[in-house]
């Protein structure tokens, strides 16, 4: 009994102590806020599900100082300086999805926010660099984008630092900052322009005959015999050092012919392909690429990405056909047409040291 009082009585003390030298922290005289748009996403779980402010486009992550008889603008924060647009951790934002401001698309995903305030503009300033206090030392090569904004005077003082949203139309909104009697006003625009990058398989096309595809060139006697017959679009993949056929692209599965979105074929003119009549129009091609030869599967999923939910009742025609090595090896993924007579022509795939021919037969 003596030993479990002295137990008690040394995790009494040791509970004590330990509560004691905890130290819960007082109100930040600078509180942190957050903002977001629309304003009812913050609280999206009193929302129905469809509701389309259920999900926010940008939130504001700040730490608000008050004004307290200071003066703010040219003297607490210097004209020329850049400022944290708060106080404490460096201010955060973050764009749910791709956002334009004054011309520049920003990528979706969250920066540090910055400003450097002058007498009748601030330059708003974001940054990759996160997780800093104020602007020393900041790595200003990680900054993504900067807007220089005019600022206008408000008539009432505002106390306390706040950011907020005005909407104007559904893709185009204010992000407004105001603090004693300066206001800035960020113009966002939600619906930002989709623009493509560098394609690592950029798109090639081929044609037949070759002139074809010049008509504003011919002259009026070259225009019956240049009439086009057959185009092939495709996406231009490359080996980059890979072993292309049996490893990136394994032996018995079906491909795309290519990257991105599915090949396809045009044919200007009814033909026979494999035995089987097909009208004019464009068509999807795909293979199964075997280690000897390469069935050619001809489909009317034209609008697709690639072989993924290939629905087989959209083949047309299934074609098997030999591979052969290349006289040299083909870096990238190539298509020509070679005119075997006028009744028939091969539309060839190389890569890597490997082809195969598709036969046509024109009308």
């Amino acid at each position: 009994m003596k030993y479990l009082l002295q137990t008690l009585l040394c995790v009494f003390m040791i509970g004590t102590i330990t509560a004691q030298e905890i130290e819960f922290p007082e109100m930040d005289k600078s509180p942190m806020d957050a903002i977001t748009y629309p304003r009812s996403s913050a609280f999206a779980n009193y929302l129905d599900a469809d509701d389309p402010d259920r999900s926010p486009k940008i939130k504001v992550l700040y730490s608000r100082p008050y004004k307290n008889d200071r003066v703010i603008f040219g003297d607490l924060l210097k004209y020329g300086e850049e400022w944290r647009l708060g106080a404490n951790e460096s201010s955060e934002i973050t764009f749910y999805q791709n956002v334009e401001i004054e011309g520049v698309v920003v990528p979706r995903g969250t920066y540090t926010m910055l400003a450097e305030v002058n007498a009748d503009n601030w330059i708003f300033k974001l940054s990759k660099q996160r997780h800093t206090a104020g602007t020393e030392n900041r790595d200003k090569s990680k900054d993504v984008a900067s807007f220089k904004v005019k600022t206008s005077k408000i008539k009432d003082v505002r106390e306390q630092l706040t950011i907020g949203f005005q909407k104007i139309n559904e893709s185009h909104l204010f992000m407004i900052v105001e603090w004693d009697q300066t206001r800035a006003v960020l113009p966002i625009n939600l619906n930002a322009p989709t623009m493509e990058s560098d394609d690592m398989s950029p798109m090639d096309l081929v044609a037949y005959p070759a002139r074809s595809r010049y008509q504003n060139y011919l002259k009026v006697d070259e225009i019956e015999a240049n009439k086009p017959k057959i185009r092939v679009l495709y996406s231009r993949p490359q080996a980059k050092g890979r072993k292309v056929f049996g490893e990136l692209l394994p032996y018995g599965e079906m491909w795309r012919l290519g990257a991105n979105q599915t090949t396809t074929i045009t044919f200007f003119e009814p033909v026979t392909i494999g035995g089987t009549d097909l009208r004019a129009g464009t068509y999807g091609v795909f293979a199964k690429v075997n280690k000897n030869d390469w069935d050619f599967i001809i489909h009317k999923n034209t609008q697709s990405w690639g072989i993924a939910n290939h629905d087989e009742a959209d083949d047309i025609v299934v074609v098997k056909a030999p591979a052969a090595r290349t006289s040299a090896t083909l870096e990238s993924l190539s298509v020509v047409i070679e005119e075997v007579n006028p009744n028939k022509v091969n539309i060839i795939f190389g890569w890597e040291d490997t082809m195969a021919k598709l036969p046509v037969m024109m009308k």
